[in-house]
């Protein structure tokens, strides 16, 4: 299981939100320079990157930065926030981000999702399914958190085939360091067997990265934990398998 470690970027600085709530927003000293370097002498492979200036404007806001940030790191870079065109995944694919995170635009506009997929492929190319359970079943959030669409999460996996990624954030659990949801997991991993299954939201502890790697989950998303210095990352990763 890959640990990416998490960076959650607002005006350039690092913060981490509480349920996806900009009004909740902790900011940290450390600058996504130093971020990345601690994560990279852990032994780190990967970072996810999040502009949420462009998440909360439906629009890259932060594209330079990214840039920089690729440019600085061996570490390869998951980049997500308000990608919303083909162009937009050219000019961060082109910049040195490894792979593009796109969100909402998998519910309102399949068709521009698999444009991006056929044009890069499925590996430069992440989908992020923001998700309730209603009754058990995994329903997608759209819009920041605020609407819920129609669509459970598999019926949305159905309509690209050819994605390999998808991310999965539990938003009842995302920055409550209340564990991860470890009963969705394996359900997740059985159904969509050609998808590398992302768990991302609640991770406090080692034993929750633990936890999720038997599960045989490809990914676990590490934000407000290792900010908060809940364990160590070089042990985190050791305990992953990653």
């Amino acid at each position: 299981m890959i640990v990416y470690p998490a960076i959650d970027l607002i005006g350039g600085a690092c913060v981490r939100l509480r349920q996806g709530d900009f009004e909740q927003a902790t900011r940290y000293d450390c600058s996504p320079f130093e971020a990345l370097g601690l994560f990279a002498s852990a032994g780190a492979e990967w970072a996810h990157v999040v502009d949420l200036d462009g998440a909360r404007d439906c629009r890259p806001r932060q594209h330079h930065l990214l840039a920089s940030l690729a440019a600085s790191t061996s570490l390869k870079l998951q980049a997500a926030g308000g990608v919303r065109t083909v162009e937009h995944v050219e000019r961060l694919l082109e910049a040195g981000i490894e792979r593009v995170v796109i969100g909402s635009l998998a519910i309102t506009h399949p068709l521009t999702v698999t444009a991006m997929l056929d044009r890069f492929g499925g590996d430069r190319i992440a989908l992020a399914l923001d998700i309730a359970l209603d009754e058990g079943r995994p329903m997608v959030a759209t819009h920041g958190w605020s609407q819920r669409s129609a669509l459970d999460l598999y019926a949305v996996a159905e309509r690209f085939p050819t994605a390999r990624h998808i991310l999965v954030t539990d938003i009842a659990r995302d920055g409550m360091l209340a564990g991860p949801n470890l009963a969705l997991m394996p359900e997740l991993v059985a159904r969509l067997p050609a998808m590398a299954i992302q768990a991302s939201g609640g991770v406090a502890s080692i034993d929750d990265l633990s936890a999720l790697a038997r599960t045989r989950v490809a990914g676990a998303i590490v934000g407000k934990a290792l900010w908060e210095e809940r364990f160590d990352l070089t042990e985190a990763l050791a305990y992953a398998g990653a």
